[in-house]
């Protein structure tokens, strides 16, 4: 019996094979996960419905699992309408969960096409697509390493 948050097998699975580095995208119910992948990416989705499951709960169950180095949000454009104002509140349900995990990194946002490079790199692994309704809630996680 596993211990940890995490036991879906799918997604076990592929973080089993992952590496330092391995790129994981947790996707909200609107992002493009199908035609947005690495090479070495797997979809899985987790979209029940609107608002099951959502990104912030991928994460809690994902930072129970594996290490993580790097934990960026996709940044709004400055020309954006969402820009003006601030960011989005499930930025801090994020830092909030992963401050609970015991991780002391920052929250980081990446320019909105970097951030879609950024998975269709060969390091992306994985995307969970979720049912999130919040804006702006993707969220790429970069593997860390198991410490002694």
């Amino acid at each position: 019996m596993l211990k940890s948050k995490l036991i879906h097998p799918d997604i076990l699975a592929v973080l089993g094979r992952a590496g330092h580095h391995a790129r994981i995208l947790i996707a909200d119910g609107n992002y493009p996960a199908s035609t947005t992948m690495g090479p070495n990416g797997t979809l899985i989705s987790l979209n029940l419905s609107p608002g099951l499951v959502t990104v912030n709960q991928v994460l809690e169950a994902i930072l129970s699992a594996i290490p993580i180095d790097h934990v960026h949000t996709m940044g709004i454009p400055a020309d954006d309408p969402y820009a003006q104002l601030g960011d989005p509140p499930v930025w801090r349900e994020f830092s909030a969960t992963m401050a609970a995990a015991g991780l002391s990194i920052p929250l980081t946002p990446i320019s909105k096409w970097d951030f879609y490079e950024e998975v269709k790199s060969t390091d992306h692994v994985l995307t969970i697509q979720t049912g999130d309704v919040a804006l702006w809630a993707n969220l790429l996680l970069k593997v860390g390493v198991r410490q002694p």
